[in-house]
């Protein structure tokens, strides 16, 4: 019987690197993003439905979605936010549920649900978090201030961006207080593999 887990994090927290280490382990991980930048790539319905939707400057020269102009729209204005939501999440939530099964007919013994914003509970629609069906949720761990210096250092944004971007998700205490399993990432990656590779053993036993 295949094991369902849903994983989050914060800005800076460390999420993916997470995944990766779920993924060496031996779990079978679907992530949102990924999901996200296919069903976006240059010449997809998604794409033209953007640019009529919020204006041909989020597409680059390339024909590709200009992710950072997007961004820097959404996060200052919350109504084009939701419209964005109510666009995309819709149809991630339905290739997550495509995925999901097509792992659970492979037999793959534990899939990780990689989920931004899992625990604001953003997937709308009939394809929630609910039909995915996952029976705990993990949260990678990593104090506000932390978060900040790895997404600045990490991005080059200024920190006004940056704090309106953690504005726009629930504080990452609060995810903690929320979550089933907490990684903490706060530290060096080899403690980090040491909780990960704890926990995988703790999901496929259980």
């Amino acid at each position: 019987m295949t094991r369902v887990i849903g994983l989050s994090g914060g800005i800076g927290t460390g999420k993916s690197t997470v995944a990766r280490m779920l993924a060496r382990a031996g779990a079978t991980v679907i992530d949102a993003d990924a999901i996200v930048h296919r069903l976006q790539a240059a010449g997809s319905p998604l794409l033209d439905e953007l640019a009529a939707a919020f204006g041909n400057d989020v597409i680059g020269a390339d024909g590709a979605l200009d992710r950072k102009r997007l961004g820097d729209l959404v996060f200052r204005d919350p109504a084009a936010r939701a419209r964005l939501n109510a666009m995309v999440h819709p149809r991630v939530g339905a290739e997550m549920v495509r995925e999901l099964e097509a792992a659970r007919q492979a037999g793959a013994p534990l899939v990780v649900l990689d989920i931004p914003l899992l625990f604001e509970g953003r997937v709308a629609g009939p394809n929630d978090p609910s039909r995915l069906g996952f029976e705990e949720t993990v949260l990678v761990y990593a104090p506000r201030e932390l978060q900040i210096d790895r997404a600045l250092a990490r991005d080059r944004g200024t920190r006004e961006d940056l704090e309106r971007r953690l504005a726009a998700q629930l504080p990452i205490d609060e995810k903690r207080a929320l979550a089933d399993h907490v990684i903490d990432n706060s530290g060096s990656l080899d403690d980090t593999e040491r909780q990960v590779r704890a926990l995988f053993e703790v999901l496929v036993e259980a």
